[in-house]
């Protein structure tokens, strides 16, 4: 089973597609994507099908690489990002619930940084999503 909802490679997923898979949560995605585009007026979207094992996702990048990845599930999407060494000890210290500091202490460490997802089911972790985009663009 892929990680995202949208496994068709023939079909790139559209608003009301997104819409009906994410429920609730579709909104929650909304404030993350308008966050991006506050914070980095130039971001670029683009759907991705990196392969059947992962499916579809949504990427809003700047010049050079990706701001943040969204991945649609069932009734809940997750977001993925990429942090550079000092990106990561500054996530580490600062205020952010223990379970996301968690997730990203315990990433992974690849050649272009540490990957980490986080599980989005409703807007409790908005306030730590956005501080962790507020990072991302400034490293």
């Amino acid at each position: 089973m892929a990680l995202s909802i949208f496994e068709e490679k023939e079909k790139i997923p559209e608003i009301q597609d997104l819409k009906k898979v994410l429920r609730s949560s579709y909104s929650i995605w909304g404030e993350i994507t308008d966050y991006v585009y506050e914070k980095y007026p130039q971001a670029t979207e683009k759907w991705s099908y990196p392969g059947k094992k992962y499916g579809w996702s949504f990427s809003l990048k700047d010049k050079r690489r990706a701001i943040i990845y969204l991945t649609p599930t069932n009734g809940y999407f997750m977001v993925g990002m990429v942090f550079g060494q000092k990106a990561t000890d500054q996530a580490l210290s600062i205020s952010l619930s223990p379970n996301i500091k968690e997730i990203i202490s315990t990433a992974r460490v690849y050649a272009e940084g540490r990957g980490f997802r986080i599980d989005i089911h409703d807007n409790e972790m908005l306030p730590d999503i956005k501080k962790l985009i507020e990072i991302k663009i400034s490293h």
